[in-house]
């Protein structure tokens, strides 16, 4: 039987819908050399157990120094604008020692407790995100048809809002970044200028933030990372403002797309979504916390893991990786691993034994994951109990995903639903 063709990849059509093709990526070639949009090339490792492999393993670098880059790929890995602007220094660019320094002090300014004490906060934000929405439709009667794009009204706000209060920047500053923040979405996967002048002008006002909370602290994630000391040691102003750009960086976007991703999953499994709302009705937080893991499994809000250079020869699924080889680990593939996941392909949100790959593994674990399940859970929740009866509001054929490598959400997502009576 002759083998089918390998699938095209990074195409608009494979944005769409990228599960096909990863299939037969996981089935024929695992760990697959290929051409990014960029013109680099890099190996994409597409089964569980050699992601999870890839992800803990201490010769895979996180420090772009290792990556033995042609002049053609020269600043077209990592974030964007952060080369220029001084913000290299950050936990997902970093090995140990520097990295398991640089963690230490950042968890103990995002601890379990503080992720808790912020609860009423995220669920403030959201029933006013909700009221905002609600409210457009007022002219008409109750029970009026109302309609949303959840991608600009609710889950690009909501996690922006929240870091702000998180790491302390001031109300009246949050506006300034919710357009920084909109500039990086829109441009993830255009001209890469509009988003290195965001990233610029954040840089900026963070290096002055910090300045400022150093010389009156708060009781904020930006004064606790200034506080924070190990030994001793403490991050410098430089490292403090890496530290803040990659938490807003690393938990925005993530989070507008897990909660994006996550509702139009919902809307296309009714049967899903009807079991969740029965358990939300009855009290219950159960089946809440089992779906945020289950909807993070089967379109997550990212898809490759950030990159990876080879600082020695190793083997891997088989293939040979060279020093200074770019290695990325598909988590959207790696987490509909038959091998590892029965039934990959289908929704079940009372999944048990889920231990997908959402937030990473090993030392980089993903830091913010309490505060992403805490967005989520508190997100869809209302979501589903203030507005009932939400549907989509477009054919799912005309919705488009945002460009970009590493993450995958849609860029919009209409919606309608009936104005409620209260």
């Amino acid at each position: 039987m002759s083998q089918s063709p390998a699938p095209e990849l990074f195409s608009w059509e494979f944005a769409t819908d990228p599960y096909p093709a990863y299939a037969w990526l996981r089935e024929h070639a695992p760990v697959h050399r290929a051409t990014l949009p960029s013109g680099v090339e890099a190996w994409l490792v597409t089964r569980y157990g050699d992601a999870r492999q890839a992800l803990a393993d201490q010769r895979l670098s996180k420090n772009p120094a290792h990556h033995d880059e042609p002049a053609h790929a020269k600043g077209k890995t990592g974030i964007p604008g952060e080369r220029k602007a001084e913000l290299m220094t950050h936990l997902l660019n970093i090995d140990p020692p520097d990295h398991t320094r640089l963690r230490r002090l950042v968890s103990k300014a995002f601890t379990p407790r503080r992720v808790a004490e912020f609860e009423p906060r995220v669920q403030e934000l959201t029933d006013r995100l909700i009221d905002d929405i609600v409210s457009k439709h007022h002219g008409g009667e109750k029970g009026a048809v109302g309609t949303a794009d959840l991608i600009h009204e609710f889950a690009f706000p909501l996690p922006i809002y929240a870091i702000c209060d998180l790491l302390g920047v001031p109300r009246e500053d949050q506006d300034d970044f919710r357009d920084w923040a909109g500039m990086m979405i829109r441009h993830g996967g255009g001209p890469r200028g509009g988003v290195a002048r965001s990233v610029k002008k954040m840089r900026g006002y963070l290096a002055e933030l910090i300045h400022r909370k150093r010389l009156d602290p708060g009781d904020d994630l930006i004064s606790g990372l200034i506080r924070a000391s190990d030994h001793g040691e403490h991050l410098t102003e430089n490292e403090a403002a890496a530290m803040a750009f990659i938490l807003l960086f690393a938990g925005f976007e993530t989070t507008v797309n897990l909660i994006g991703n996550g509702v139009y999953a919902l809307l296309r499994n009714p049967e899903q979504r009807e079991r969740l709302q029965a358990s939300l009705a009855a009290g219950e937080t159960e089946l809440l916390a089992t779906g945020v893991e289950e909807l993070l499994r089967y379109d997550g809000p990212v898809e490759l893991a950030t990159w990876r250079f080879a600082t020695e020869p190793l083997t891997l699924g088989g293939q040979d990786i060279r020093p200074g080889d770019p290695v990325l680990v598909v988590l959207a593939a790696a987490d509909r691993d038959p091998e590892r996941f029965a039934e990959p392909d289908i929704l079940d949100l009372s999944r048990r034994d889920n231990q997908h790959l959402g937030y990473g593994h090993g030392i980089h674990y993903c830091l913010g994951a309490p505060l992403a399940r805490l967005e989520g859970q508190i997100a869809l929740a209302s979501l589903l109990t203030r507005l009932p009866d939400l549907r989509l509001g477009a054919d799912p054929a005309e919705l488009r995903w945002r460009g970009g490598l590493i993450m995958r959400g849609l860029r919009t997502l209409p919606v309608e639903f009936t104005v409620p009576y209260n």
